[in-house]
């Protein structure tokens, strides 16, 4: 069994924020690209139901955690909701009318529910390998922040906030559902982890990408673009500029090494500057 656990300085701190989403019904939000607009609206579209999912994996473990985890637990619980809260407001921008929100909100409780009827441990094990997507993603948009500019420098201030804080957060409670997973397996022997969670992550890998660039080019086509023109945009997107997912392979196959723990890539020094952005006494000025 790995002794790796979260840092004991790192702290999960629920920050009730709302957002002014009026940008967003301005047509393409994101920078004004229809992409960009339509891939974040796909991973948008997404979080609801993929995060409650998150809550309740964890939720059914509580019994088998103590100390700072189950705390850990509880504010991971919190963000998450909140998370789902928000980005419900902005899926509620999309134009339903014109888009097929409800065919795409559909596919994702359709996905949503084979993870439930699998099980808790079933919900857990596909969130660690989620929640490890989402801090990915989550390093490229402070990268994105701090260097390139290149994503949301002409987004709405409070639009460009809202995914900000989201991929924070993501940052942060990164590990929760991880140290959760290595806790719920500690009697295992240390290869059957392993390959489990080896093979989960091959599965959801293919699976998340694949679904995530179908609903965005559902979305470009309600745009007016044509399939492959759809599909060769959301690839080039996701994978070459600004490569959403494929910037952050080095992380992904940190995964799998033997021993590995959230933390092992350890950017709390990076993550200071967003966290001083959204301080108690900035979420309660807001």
């Amino acid at each position: 069994m790995t002794n790796k656990r979260t840092p004991e300085d790192v702290t999960i701190l629920p920050r009730d924020l709302h957002f002014d989403m009026s940008a967003a019904d301005n047509g393409p939000w994101l920078d004004g690209d229809p992409v960009a607009t339509a891939v974040f609206n796909a991973l948008s579209l997404t979080f609801p139901d993929g995060e409650r999912m998150f809550m309740d994996s964890v939720k059914a473990y509580r019994n088998e955690v103590s100390g700072k985890l189950a705390q850990d637990v509880k504010d991971f619980v919190t963000q998450e909701a909140i998370h789902s809260r928000e980005h419900h407001l902005l899926n509620n921008k999309i134009d339903r009318q014109k888009y097929p929100v409800h065919e795409i909100e559909a596919a994702i409780r359709e996905k949503v529910a084979f993870s439930r009827d699998g099980g808790p441990f079933r919900m857990l094990i596909g969130t660690i390998c989620l929640e490890h997507f989402t801090a990915m993603m989550a390093d490229l948009m402070m990268e994105m922040h701090t260097d390139y500019g290149r994503l949301f420098s002409k987004t709405d201030p409070a639009l460009e906030r809202l995914w900000r804080w989201h991929a924070m957060e993501e940052t942060e409670h990164k590990a929760v559902a991880y140290d959760v997973f290595l806790e719920v397996t500690k009697d295992w022997p240390p290869f059957k982890r392993y390959f489990r969670r080896s093979l989960s992550m091959l599965i959801i890998t293919g699976h998340f990408t694949h679904n995530i660039a179908g609903y965005a080019v559902k979305l470009l086509e309600a745009d007016g673009y044509e399939t492959k023109e759809a599909q060769r945009a959301v690839n080039a997107f996701l994978w070459k500029k600004p490569s959403l997912f494929g910037k952050g392979w080095k992380i992904w196959l940190s995964w799998f090494k033997p021993g590995f723990h959230p933390w092992d890539h350890d950017n709390r020094a990076e993550m200071a500057a967003w966290k001083e952005d959204f301080n108690p006494a900035q979420v309660a000025a807001e």
